[in-house]
């Protein structure tokens, strides 16, 4: 751990830069993508949020390139932020739609690319994004080190990385892992399941690996969330037919909003947090309104009684724990 390291940590959200850039083609972003990125940035700093995640394949490069120019035109903001961005998918190469790459030679070229684009000398945090069965771990510790002696990156985490598989990479490096960013939500709650339905036939339904959870907890990885807003299903932005269990859960999502004078995505989020192994959530939307919704998290996940997060759970599984 480099001394310049400010590692992630629970209890704060994380602003997800996925959506900005405009499309997923190859064609360049306007003016107007790095408008809404400065609107976007802005939003999520008056939230309380100061860190952002960003990928090298997030709408083809441009994600990291919009802000990038808005880093460029605002003195003073990198220093007031943190930076994270991932490497390890490659998309639309040599006949693959996706294929994972993380050679010692791809981690340093796609980490010199997504640092030209972000148009700053280094990111606080390098997510490995998915694991390569391809990989030599002794090389990625290697690529690792050379990118922490330079400065490029200060710190690293993974993303999609079960508890074994980071012990088996940590075995190999000089640094701790930081972070493990996985799916998680009110939603996709694989990773919840598999904790309470050791012994019983239903954890067959659950491929999540089992002990994850405790390792990130036991090693101080900081778990993020992707998707904990559930794209919008319970808040509003589902579809115009929900299951029965998708409406229920909509319906109480909306009466503990009110009940402790908040909103529905602070209810979602504070749900993730209220979890002892301090889950930090990633917010995916562009939407300033919908960022400023998210501010109160924290304070919903301190006051959120054990009922009322049973009760959420419970709600969206369609049907008691064992």
């Amino acid at each position: 751990m480099t001394e310049h390291h400010v590692p992630p940590s629970a209890q704060e959200l994380i602003y997800g830069c996925m959506g900005l850039g405009g499309s997923w083609s190859d064609e360049p972003h306007g003016a107007g993508h790095v408008d809404e990125a400065a609107a976007a940035v802005d939003a999520a700093l008056a939230a309380g949020i100061t860190l952002f995640d960003h990928a090298d394949i997030y709408r083809s490069g441009k994600s990291e390139a919009v802000f990038g120019e808005v880093l460029a035109a605002t003195p003073g903001l990198r220093e007031r932020i943190r930076l994270q961005t991932k490497c390890g998918i490659r998309l639309n190469e040599r006949g693959l739609a996706t294929h994972y790459d993380l050679s010692r030679e791809s981690i340093l070229e796609r980490v010199d690319g997504s640092l030209k684009r972000l148009q700053t000398d280094f990111v606080d945090v390098l997510l490995l994004h998915r694991p390569d069965p391809l990989a030599d771990v002794a090389e990625v510790a290697a690529a690792v080190g050379q990118l922490l002696a330079e400065g490029k990156v200060r710190a690293l985490g993974v993303s999609n990385m079960s508890g074994a598989q980071i012990q088996a990479l940590q075995d190999r490096l000089e640094v701790p892992v930081v972070a493990n960013q996985l799916e998680m939500s009110l939603l996709k709650r694989a990773w919840l399941e598999s904790t309470v339905l050791v012994n019983h036939a239903e954890s067959l339904d659950h491929g999540f690996p089992h002990g994850t959870l405790e390792y990130c907890t036991r090693h101080g990885v900081t778990l993020q969330a992707y998707g904990a807003l559930a794209r919008g299903l319970y808040t509003g932005a589902g579809p115009e037919d929900p299951t029965a269990d998708e409406a229920a859960t909509a319906v109480m999502v909306g009466e503990l909003a009110r009940e402790h004078n908040t909103t529905g995505e602070s209810v979602l989020l504070g749900w993730l947090m209220k979890h002892p192994a301090g889950i930090a959530p990633v917010i995916g939307t562009v939407n300033p309104a919908r960022i400023a919704a998210c501010a109160d998290a924290a304070r919903v996940a301190e006051a959120m009684t054990r009922a009322e997060w049973y009760g959420l759970w419970v709600t969206a599984r369609g049907s008691n724990i064992p």
